[in-house]
């Protein structure tokens, strides 16, 4: 007779053979009654709605997001792919979100079906479809992104409502900006007729500074008998965008929130003083070592002593010889964090000796990683392939609704994000934006928040302030400002909270 352990690991065969094949929504009749209750009392699937289930981890409490958020975009594509087959698409709005490379959750989900019933279906955590029965683009010119069927990006813009500039101006600014020609846009609107649309475009257009596509839209439309008026839907005119070149929305996003998020930061710190001493700074750097060392650990989840830091930092550490130190997970978290923190302090030494902190930082962050995991390596838990570049693989953060972008947007993104920061003079902007910017990439598979408030504090210092420690204890407000500026675009708490560590002195 089989072991309780043999039936679950029969159970998790069943499971991993659907995971094997792409499955993330998993229906009832996928699995045997049997199995499914097996997985669900051990915590490996969780029920969205009824016949319905996901992947969970055994390890999440009770009320935990993570698993919910991490499968949402697949699981949406999957039940409306089974619900509605090739009749359906994500409304104007929502595909702009996605042409934008914004895969951040939506409290609700809108769909547009011919088979609709104006109905909503509610979803776990607040969330919920909304499908109704509306007009949708012709079968051919339907884009699959992900799994997700979207209006085609002018198509888009077309159709999305005069409220959307106003609620998400940095997605209709990403959308606007990703339109390099006239005509991808013209053909559809002579061909519907939209006169009022047009003048909406040509508005939009020239408030990011695209006067010649405005200019030609106005134009055309005029050729064509139609009578446009030009307004501008957004609330607000940020400087012109200009002339931007990529071709990643990810890269054009990142650029536009820079710009929209830097008058959010300016006047928040305190004034830095000139630093005079680079000895002595680096002298300091030295000794917050093991505070900082303790408290970004921690943040992480590691169980770290100051006992086993200070072990680490006088060399008593050896994984060699010592087999606890081999096999401990926060013992080699300890000694990686030794390492990339002396070579952080090296970055830090080049800033103070007058190099562009930007620079600095896009020649040394891979160091910094590479010496986070390379006791992990050493112990044979990682292969060296591992710290070889940016991830290759999905990341998802732990109960936050932001989706990190995809693989091959991380290598669009990261050259933008150190090109700003190289071109940034507010040492403010490049602190705050610095670590927002790279842990919302979240370039790696682990390691980024460390990463990140290293960066933080090579900007610091760059900057002419100390080096900051986050608390631990002031984790949930850490994550919560993080978690506005990702999901509302509102970097004033991230901004304030940062400020809020600094006590102002410089050397």
């Amino acid at each position: 007779m089989a072991t309780p352990s043999e039936k679950l690991a029969s159970s998790l065969e069943a499971l991993k053979i659907l995971q094997d094949n792409g499955a993330v929504a998993i229906r009832s009749a996928d699995l045997s009654r049997t199995h499914r209750e097996r997985l669900m009392k051990n915590g490996f699937l969780q029920e969205v709605m009824k016949g319905w289930y996901i992947p969970a981890h055994p390890n999440d409490v009770a009320g935990e997001s993570t698993a919910w958020y991490a499968s949402y975009w697949g699981f949406c594509s999957s039940y409306l792919a089974h619900r509605f087959g090739d009749d359906w698409c994500l409304s104007p709005e929502q595909s702009l979100q996605i042409h934008a490379s914004n895969m951040q959750v939506p409290k609700q989900l809108l769909v547009r079906s011919l088979k609709a019933r104006n109905k909503i279906t509610a979803l776990p955590y607040d969330t919920s479809f909304y499908d109704v029965k509306a007009t949708m683009p012709k079968a051919k010119d339907i884009e699959t992104k992900e799994g997700l069927r979207l209006f085609p990006l002018a198509a888009s813009l077309i159709a999305c409502s005069p409220s959307y500039y106003r609620q998400c101006p940095t997605e209709l600014r990403t959308a606007l900006a990703l339109v390099k020609n006239s005509a991808d846009i013209l053909g559809l609107l002579l061909e519907g007729q939209h006169s009022t649309v047009a003048g909406r475009l040509a508005g939009a257009f020239r408030n990011i500074g695209h006067g010649r596509i405005a200019d030609e839209i106005l134009a055309t439309m005029k050729v064509a008998d139609f009578s446009v008026r030009e307004i501008d839907p957004f609330e607000e005119k940020l400087p012109s965008i200009g002339d931007i070149r990529e071709t990643s929305p990810l890269a054009v996003r990142i650029r536009l929130m820079w710009q929209k998020m830097r008058e959010d930061i300016i006047g928040k710190f305190p004034i830095p003083t000139k630093m005079n001493n680079i000895d002595a700074y680096l002298a300091q750097v030295d000794d917050i070592y093991v505070t900082d060392a303790y408290n970004s650990l921690s943040i992480e989840g590691y169980r770290v002593s100051v006992e086993l830091i200070e072990r680490v930092r006088s060399g008593d550490w050896n994984p060699d010889t010592n087999e606890a130190d081999r096999k401990h997970r926060d013992a080699l978290a300890a000694r990686g964090y030794w390492q990339a923190f002396q070579e952080v302090r090296g970055s830090v030494q080049k800033c103070l000796e007058g190099a562009n902190a930007g620079q600095v930082a896009d020649q040394d962050h891979a160091i910094w990683y590479r010496e986070l995991f390379a006791p992990s390596v050493a112990a044979g838990i990682l292969k060296l392939s591992d710290l070889a570049g940016y991830r290759n693989a999905p990341v998802f953060i732990r109960r936050s609704m932001h989706v990190p972008p995809s693989k091959e947007a991380v290598r669009d993104a990261m050259p933008t994000l150190f090109e700003l920061l190289e071109a940034e003079t507010d040492p403010s902007i490049r602190i705050v934006l610095g670590h927002f910017i790279f842990v919302y990439i979240h370039p790696y598979t682990d390691g980024n928040g460390r990463t990140g408030r290293f960066l933080m504090n090579v900007m610091m210092a760059a900057g002419g302030y100390p080096w900051t420690v986050i608390p631990v204890e002031r984790r949930d407000d850490y994550m919560a400002a993080l978690e506005a500026a990702s999901v509302d675009g509102n970097i004033v708490p991230f901004a304030e909270f940062i400020a809020s560590l600094m006590n102002g002195e410089t050397i």
